[in-house]
């Protein structure tokens, strides 16, 4: 059965297409928010992001000592076979 028989049939809409104007006129106003932060917001942010990130990290390390020390060992075996 062809899917507009059905919704006629179920009494279903069709969904509605989303306005391409207004998801314009958002990206927009979320570009124009971004280039008013400045470069110190911007470090700031960053730094805030890296700090949590390395302590997740860390978290992530004493929490799972065996994933760490296979990956050291990974590491090392990938250091001692590397060419020059």
């Amino acid at each position: 059965m062809p899917d507009g028989a059905r919704r006629k049939r179920d009494g279903v809409a069709p969904p509605e297409p989303q306005d391409a104007r207004e998801t314009d006129a958002q990206e927009s106003g979320a570009q124009e928010a971004d280039a008013q932060e400045t470069d110190a917001q911007r470090r700031r942010r960053r730094a805030h992001f890296l700090r949590e990130l390395h302590e997740a990290k860390a978290l992530r390390d004493r929490v799972q000592p065996r994933r760490v020390k296979a990956a050291r060992m990974r590491q090392a075996m990938r250091m001692r076979t590397f060419r020059w």
